[in-house]
């Protein structure tokens, strides 16, 4: 074995390196369990803040009182979380596709087609020549009937509101950018938003829904896109949430508020699995950004 490669440890002999560095393990059977089902470098994660500090940053050994039983509870809460972000970003998304699709159709049905009828970011670089390429291979690759119906009624062309319903959140998002300004500011204005704050919230929730999609960790995470706020004053209720936009409960609070200027009923899931963070001493719901008045601050969380 290579000198530079960690040895392997079995599953009880990580439960023993655990118990070594503080951590109480209770029923080591459970522990050796929990460990089988989740990997132990994606456990770390939940552990993480429970690591002594030093001035060269966190140590191995764990702070007094921490558990195994805490570690798992957190990892749990995030699979509920991770599941129910999922849930409340898949009716915005739809709603965005539907009215992003609906107002360049105004311009042309194929303008997605036509760099020349889209704004002038269309036309620089290869961003969107590379954009097309994917969606042509996403086209080419789907299955859907409405696909197949334009393949034999319109020789594949389909008309950008039918398109949209095709693109990943991703590919929208670059969408949004190549529209013409017009398109963008009618788009943002319906969620209560200018087009370079909408431009950055896209960027940010597809972020958060790859995150979701790859059973990334939302506990305890700083996003590494902060959104562009509204100025004060215009929207109380945004106003009223006082957090870190780069955490985890800020980017939530997006989701929250675009359901409600879209229109669509906000996420009752999201604030129930709030409420079951585990009772933890040493780790707080700060760690997901939360204050302490999270649920009576503002009517978006209500």
């Amino acid at each position: 074995m290579s000198a530079d490669v960690k040895a392997y440890n079995t599953y009880a002999e990580q439960v023993t390196l655990l118990e070594s560095r503080g951590m109480a393990i209770g029923d080591r059977d459970v522990a050796i369990a929990t460990l089988r089902r989740v990997n132990y470098y994606r456990l770390s994660g939940y552990w993480y803040p429970f690591r002594k500090l030093s001035q060269n940053g966190r140590q191995d050994d764990f702070f007094p009182g921490t558990r195994f039983d805490d570690v798992a509870a957190l990892y749990d809460f995030d699979a509920r979380l991770r599941a129910a972000t999922f849930a409340a970003l898949t009716p915005v998304e739809l709603a965005l596709r539907a009215l992003l699709g609906h107002e360049l159709g105004r311009i042309d049905p194929c303008v997605h087609l036509e760099p020349t009828k889209l704004g002038p970011t269309a036309r620089q670089g290869d961003r969107y020549s590379r954009w097309v390429e994917r969606y042509r291979k996403e086209l080419a690759q789907s299955r859907e009937d409405f696909v197949e119906h334009h393949k034999h009624k319109y020789a594949g062309r389909l008309p950008v509101w039918v398109a949209t319903d095709l693109l990943d959140w991703g590919s929208l998002t670059y969408l949004f950018g190549f529209a013409l300004r017009s398109v963008q500011d009618t788009v943002a204005d319906a969620c209560g938003l200018t087009a370079p704050q909408l431009t950055s919230w896209f960027k940010a929730l597809n972020l958060v829904r790859n995150t979701c999609a790859h059973h990334g960790r939302l506990f305890n995470r700083v996003h590494t896109i902060s959104p562009k706020l509204p100025r004060s004053g215009q929207h109380p209720d945004l106003d009223a949430v006082s957090t870190d936009w780069s955490r985890t409960f800020g980017q939530l609070t997006l989701v929250q508020f675009l359901a409600d200027r879209l229109q669509l009923e906000r996420s009752r899931l999201l604030p129930a699995v709030l409420k079951t963070f585990p009772s933890i001493e040493i780790v707080p719901l700060a760690h997901v950004g939360a204050p302490n008045n999270w649920q009576s601050a503002s009517r978006l969380w209500a």
